[in-house]
């Protein structure tokens, strides 16, 4: 059968294209859309749910590359194509390439029936036409090479719009950004930071590993675990009891670069989901004051349940916009986290719909916006402070430029963030007071981070630039 079964008339494959339908032409989220099918066909099979959520990620995964295939037996152009037969292409190349235990012919066929049921009677005989050519042509196709044409090879290869890997590949070399789109597609546990004031390493182990979770120490960090095979966070008891919390290392690694010393007052302008304010807060041990912001009243009651469930008492999440100005916190922090909105590249393996929707203009805008924050926030550390500016991107011009910006506008200096990470993360930057992490090249996520310290003693020097 193969993924065949028809439950209650509802059509397996006729969901997957709503799902591409709403992701690829009304801009809907991938995990939004995807979570809200699931729950709506609760009833379906284990089977089929699993169909769904791996033909439809899988399809979205790899656009480019279904695009490229479908354009190898198709005189008509993808962005031609009605959307409708467009995504029902996509969705099916993907199951001819990628899914053996589906017999060629049923997929063919599935596609013809789905055309003539959603009226475009005319096409069915061009849908059959590409799809069985496809199916005999697949292994024949030829593919752009990584020696005469390297950037359409990585585009095409590993799904990554043009504009972005001719960036990568300006700053990172062939080498490098080849391993950073791989990456892309491999999968990961989940990283959680255990609270270790709340329980010990060995007792947090224990708890998951009683549940069958799959736990992996991280090298970084010795408070860090990757954690796999549960299904539900909720349900697991270390999380529960508020022992754990779920967060990457890259964004662990801010608190560490933050280091906070005892009664420091924090503000953290761009907070939500929440990781990086409720780690300044354990680093604080209940003391001083961690200011958790966002713009957003739904992200903000999130994390004001968050703050809850973990216990602490120095923490409070507060509705405010970055981009505006806040009088009262004028040279108030002794450490202000700006982990600012960005183009989200370095986090493309965990949400796939990130590198289809970012666009050089919308980069550009997003520049914009994080000079904006930077230019308040800035303003809120004390004179000796410390400014730690992060993002989850990769590239220049998000993260180095806008340090550069800062530092020829406002009085700051980097400081070396050496003393505060593993050996294996040193490198010149890192003495320099910067470090870009890399997928597959670090084992985190893609990330940026920055730790700049407020001058005290200040003369305004020439060009707007600072002098000591």
């Amino acid at each position: 059968q193969g993924g065949m079964t028809v439950t209650n008339t509802v059509n397996i494959r006729e969901i997957i294209l709503e799902i591409l339908m709403e992701i690829t032409e009304e801009d809907a989220y991938s995990h939004v859309v995807i979570r809200g099918v699931l729950e709506k066909y609760q009833y379906l099979d284990k089977r089929d749910r699993a169909f769904i959520s791996r033909v439809s990620e899988g399809t979205l995964e790899y656009l480019i590359q279904m695009d490229y295939i479908i354009e190898c037996f198709s005189k008509v152009p993808v962005y031609n194509m009605k959307p409708l037969i467009r995504n029902l292409l996509r969705m099916s190349v993907y199951q001819l390439k990628f899914m053996d235990s589906v017999p060629d012919s049923a997929v063919c066929n599935e596609a013809v029936k789905i055309a003539q049921k959603r009226g475009f009677y005319n096409l069915k005989g061009f849908v059959n036409g590409v799809l069985r050519s496809a199916a005999r042509g697949l292994a024949g196709v030829v593919y752009p090479s990584p020696g005469q044409d390297p950037e359409n090879y990585l585009s095409v290869m590993y799904s990554i719009p043009l504009w972005i890997v001719k960036k990568w590949l300006e700053q990172f070399g062939f080498e490098t950004t080849e391993t950073i789109c791989r990456s892309s597609h491999q999968q990961r546990g989940t990283t959680v930071r255990c609270r270790l004031e709340k329980a010990s390493l060995e007792e947090i182990e224990a708890s998951l590993r009683a549940q069958n979770i799959t736990v992996k120490r991280h090298p970084y960090l010795d408070y860090a675990l990757e954690i796999s095979g549960y299904n539900y966070m909720k349900a697991v008891t270390a999380f529960k009891e508020g022992w754990i919390q779920v967060q990457d290392v890259s964004s662990m690694l801010v608190g560490e670069v933050a280091a906070p010393n005892w009664g420091d007052e924090c503000i953290d302008v761009c907070a939500a989901p929440g990781g990086k304010s409720l780690h300044l807060a354990d680093k604080l041990r209940g003391s001083g004051y961690v200011e958790a912001r966002d713009i957003s009243e739904y992200k903000v009651k999130q994390m004001q349940e968050a703050i809850e469930r973990s216990g602490a008492i120095n923490i409070r999440a507060v509705e405010m916009d970055a981009t505006e100005w806040d009088r009262r916190s004028h040279h108030k922090a002794d450490i202000v986290l700006a982990d600012v909105p960005c183009s989200g590249l370095g986090v493309i393996g965990k949400k796939q719909d990130i590198k289809y929707k970012m666009t050089e203009a919308k980069q550009g805008e997003i520049i914009r916006l994080q000079r904006k924050i930077l230019s308040k926030a800035q303003d809120y550390v004390k004179p000796g402070g410390v400014l730690i500016y992060s993002t989850c991107t990769i590239g220049a011009e998000e993260n180095q430029m806008n340090v550069k910006w800062l530092l020829e506008n406002y009085p700051y200096r980097l400081e070396s963030i050496d003393s505060y990470i593993c050996d294996e993360l040193k490198s010149k930057t890192t003495r320099g007071g910067y470090i870009q992490l890399l997928p597959g090249i670090h084992e985190t996520d893609g990330f940026f981070i920055a730790r700049l310290r407020r001058l005290e003693n200040l003369a305004p020097g020439r060009q707007g630039g600072w002098i000591q």
